[in-house]
């Protein structure tokens, strides 16, 4: 039951800004078969991996998905773009606040340049609209676009210039998530040449984060939970480093629940397959792995489908027994928060 999956977080442990260097933050360390805990820095990392291991990280990237505008009656809107339909017009799927009332064929008004008419009517806060515009339409978000930070990161509206740098992985390179894949926020340039230079492999795959991956599960039976889908691609050439280094014995370690999604969700007549798919896969405990030995990944919401995820993997008692003494020891929670390396 999704109860089961509940824990007390004081809310000043809720990071509301990252620390001032990446691989400044804390790192808590799990071992499964010992059920051991213990204390690092995120830099340890370079010491703390596997030998010969593969770090298997994903580089999409957020884009500024959150657009403010307002009716032509002049109430104010606020939509969140989630992914583009198919076709030659800019018709996107959104997630949207203040449009309680509006109908197909209204519109929203964003700025001179840029305006959306509803091609379905909004409903439960979801809809489809068509923008309008004079120019490219990349340009335009980077212009009126804001990079859509969590909501429990409590800001006044609109973003700060150093949230476009550090609420993004520095590898970063295929944009289309609405949110970062956060466990590699803690990652430098120097460090992950670092952790080559001591033998560890590093592959890159792409999974663009959606709005779905945050939402709470509302029914107490986590089985009848449904994910939504997300887009997710491997390459031939990480495929094979991946498979190779299975058949060799050695350990693959995920970057984060996205990272581990999209190898899961690739696993087919014992190979990760390369190609470019989605994936509504719920990871939750009883689920098997087949690719993963590892996984870093930051603190996730309390009933949350990350925080299921990281639990069918190391176990619910042992991660809620670690988030407890996570709390004890001050560590910093959520989006910028510290980091976990279970092994």
């Amino acid at each position: 039951m999704f109860s089961e999956f509940d824990y007390d977080l004081p809310p000043e442990l809720i990071a509301q800004e990252p620390v001032l260097e990446r691989s400044q933050s804390r790192l808590l360390r799990l071992e499964r078969d010992s059920r051991q805990i213990s204390h690092y820095q995120f830099s340890d990392i370079v010491h703390l991996l596997p030998e010969r291991c593969v770090l298997v990280l994903n580089d999409t990237r957020v884009f500024p998905a959150r657009l403010r505008g307002h009716k032509e009656s002049g109430g104010q809107t606020e939509l969140l773009l989630l992914h583009r339909l198919p076709g030659a017009a800019e018709t996107w799927e959104v997630m949207s606040k203040g449009v309680q009332g509006m109908k197909a064929g209204s519109r929203i008004i964003i700025a001179p340049e840029l305006s959306g008419t509803w091609v379905s009517a909004p409903r439960d806060g979801r809809g489809v609209i068509c923008f309008s515009i004079t120019t490219n339409f990349v340009t335009l978000l980077e212009r009126y676009g804001e990079i859509p930070l969590p909501p429990y990161i409590k800001r006044l509206p609109g973003n700060r210039p150093e949230d476009k740098e550090r609420y993004q992985t520095v590898y970063a390179r295929h944009a289309g998530a609405v949110a970062a894949p956060t466990a590699g926020l803690h990652f430098t340039p120097e460090l992950l040449t670092t952790i080559r230079q001591r033998g560890v492999e590093v592959v890159f795959l792409t999974l663009h984060v959606g709005a779905g991956t945050f939402q709470p599960v509302r029914t107490e039976q986590i089985e009848t939970h449904v994910m939504e889908e997300e887009e997710y691609e491997i390459s031939e050439d990480a495929a094979q480093r991946i498979n190779v280094a299975k058949q060799e014995g050695r350990k693959i370690v995920a970057v984060g629940t996205t990272s581990t999604r999209a190898l899961e969700s690739a696993w087919t007549e014992g190979n990760v397959q390369a190609g470019h798919r989605r994936s509504s896969l719920f990871i939750y405990p009883g689920f098997t792995f087949q690719v993963i030995d590892g996984l870093i990944t930051n603190f996730h919401l309390p009933r949350s489908t990350l925080l299921m995820l990281v639990s069918a993997f190391a176990g619910r008692d042992f991660i809620l027994n670690a988030y407890q003494e996570a709390v004890r020891q001050r560590y910093r929670f959520y989006s910028y928060g510290d980091a976990m390396l279970i092994l």
